[in-house]
């Protein structure tokens, strides 16, 4: 491992529904992501479904909360990249900076993110492939496919890539 310092930030714009951020916390706990959540929520932050989806990683996350998505901009600098049904480049052909400060962001599960946001930014929207009929996949879903390419493009820094057997050992 060499020495660069790897920061990736995971942004829900307005969440709506308690089980996938919850799901998503889990997945920012395991892979060392920070988790930056912009109000309004559609539920209680504690909300018993949200807690028990992150199940006991809860004291394991950086999390940062927010009143807008303008208070948002204003306390983060970095890369950022817009996870949309709308983008025109994939999330896989796009270069994800192991800066210190790499945001994926993304919105609502009911209306995504707002459009005024995206077509500000074009070039950094980027879309995961799937069949024109369908509306768009999880939003837990596509977190994990963000986060995953981010950290494949990485690498995987500081995270395990070698299981053990309880019974048997490899040869």
């Amino acid at each position: 491992m060499d020495n660069k310092i790897y920061r990736l930030n995971i942004v829900l714009v307005e969440p709506q529904i308690p089980q996938n951020t919850g799901n998503i916390s889990r997945t920012c706990a395991v892979t060392g992501a920070a988790l930056h959540l912009v109000k309004p929520y559609g539920f209680e932050i504690t909300d018993r479904q949200l807690k028990r989806a992150g199940l006991d990683y809860w004291d394991k996350l950086e999390i940062y909360e927010y009143e807008s998505l303008d208070e948002f901009f204003e306390k983060n600098k970095g890369t950022f990249r817009f996870f949309t049904t709308k983008g025109r480049s994939t999330h896989s052909q796009i270069d994800y900076p192991d800066t210190q400060n790499t945001y994926l962001v993304f919105g609502r599960e009911d209306k995504g993110l707002p459009e005024k946001l995206l077509f500000e930014h074009p070039d950094d929207c980027v879309r995961i492939p799937m069949r024109n009929e369908l509306r768009s996949l999880n939003l837990s879903n596509s977190v994990a496919i963000g986060v995953y390419e981010v950290l494949r493009q990485w690498d995987y820094p500081d995270l395990n890539r070698e299981g053990k057997l309880t019974e048997y050992t490899w040869r």
